[in-house]
């Protein structure tokens, strides 16, 4: 279990994140959370990345159970975040809904997941998408994910962690997503 000092750096790459995209969108995706002297590993900064991405994604109402659900992150297949992400979504709330994550071996039931981190590659990857239906906001490693349909692939560039978007999925699924958040992407495909 991560001691104090790295749930601070969790969340304050949590917090440089969120500013970098309301303010400086031409930056980098990994020069904020250096600021700090003892930099977030990857998975820490990715953590990260899946809180913010739900504050610039709009979701129909269908996609909840109902009004009062949680916006629940799913973690599909082995979990590389550990408990990191857990601790940063704690007291959370996105457009008034609780966060929550959820982890599972098996795709879920509709309403389920707002935002799906799928684990693996290729054709794990795609049986996952397969299941999950509309309403959600998929993501995974590598920029051959948007290609087969998945709608933000995390990418590394430069030793920096990146994201590229496929804005036509998120359309098909019924997200919305901000101007803000495509500006910030490597790619929008």
């Amino acid at each position: 279990m991560p001691g104090p000092l790295k749930i601070r750096h969790a969340k304050q790459a949590a917090f440089w994140f969120a500013l970098w995209l309301a303010l400086a969108p031409r930056v980098p995706a990994a020069e904020a959370p250096a600021l700090y002297a003892d930099p977030p590993s990857e998975y820490d900064v990715k953590a990260a990345f899946l809180l913010n991405f739900l504050k610039f994604v709009d979701w129909s109402p269908a996609a909840f159970a109902d009004a009062n659900s949680p916006i629940d992150i799913c973690i599909l297949g082995k979990d590389p975040f550990g408990r990191i992400l857990d601790q940063l979504v704690e007291g959370e709330t996105v457009n008034g809904r609780k966060v929550a994550v959820r982890r599972m071996s098996d795709p879920p039931a509709p309403k389920t997941c707002q935002l799906a981190f799928v684990e693996g590659t290729g054709k794990e990857a795609e049986n996952a998408l397969n299941g999950l239906g509309r309403g959600v906001l998929t993501v995974a490693e590598g920029e051959r994910f948007v290609r087969d349909g998945g709608i933000i692939g995390f990418v590394i560039e430069n030793r920096r962690v990146r994201f590229d978007i496929n804005r036509k999925v998120a359309e098909t699924a019924g997200l919305t997503l901000s101007s803000r958040l495509l500006s910030v992407a490597r790619a929008v495909e």
